[in-house]
């Protein structure tokens, strides 16, 4: 995705018929397929990243609506301000959780409880929404998470070399990464924060917190998937 996003910037011709949106899109559907056609990924864990496609558009929805960022250019597969791609983005991020889980054998040491993840990502998930009435809990949320989380160790298998991790490391590594693509994506102009309309800066580190927790909610959705199982 992040390949696309840079790369439809430099090469995309302007005035194409097909709008460079559009374009993501239909690439994005094209992914998706060649990942299921050569079993990268599995039905079940496409129907769980499907969902959270949909939770990010509906998030997308809203924060457009409300003026948290835009998309500048034209096309024709939107609903309101969101062109449909963006859905893929957040896709994307589920879609490296549950492959890497796979190839990297994940087993977990203290692993939280489903309905204690799930009733943390329903609150993270609500605070996206209620954040601009200032009702923003999200300092509360990360010491929520400290306590779900915080005695969790992931193993993974590198090669033949077993090792472990505490698991908000992890989310917080894989945010940061997040974080730079999501910088790539403003400096390619797919989308902008308000402060970026004129001349592009770099993402605030403000926003490295908003992609820890929503990466908490990809992850809930993914675990149920895979159904987390201790070191063999």
């Amino acid at each position: 995705m992040v390949a696309l996003i840079a790369g439809t910037y430099f090469v995309y011709p302007a005035g194409a018929a097909l709008p460079r949106y559009d374009f993501l899109v239909l690439a994005s559907i094209s992914v998706q397929l060649a990942l299921l056609a050569l079993r990268m990924e599995t039905l079940e864990e496409a129907r769980v990243i499907l969902l959270f496609h949909a939770v990010g558009t509906v998030m997308e929805i809203f924060k457009t609506a409300v003026g948290s960022w835009t998309y500048p250019e034209a096309s024709f597969l939107r609903i309101g301000g969101v062109p449909l791609f963006t859905g893929f983005m957040y896709g994307a991020i589920g879609s490296y959780i549950a492959r890497s889980w796979r190839l990297f054998d994940y087993r977990f040491e203290r692993h939280p409880s489903t309905l204690a993840m799930v009733v943390l990502a329903c609150a993270i998930y609500a605070n996206f929404f209620t954040n601009h009435w200032g009702f923003d809990l999200r300092w509360l949320l990360f010491v929520w998470a400290l306590g779900v989380f915080g005695r969790g160790v992931i193993h993974f298998r590198v090669w033949r070399v077993h090792r472990r991790m505490p698991m908000l490391v992890a989310c917080g590594l894989t945010a940061a990464f997040i974080w730079i693509a999501e910088n790539v994506g403003t400096y390619s102009r797919v989308w902008l924060y308000p402060h970026q309309a004129e001349v592009w800066s770099p993402v605030g580190l403000g926003k490295f917190s908003s992609w820890f927790l929503l990466l908490i909610i990809s992850y809930v959705m993914v675990a149920a998937a895979h159904r987390p199982q201790p070191p063999d």
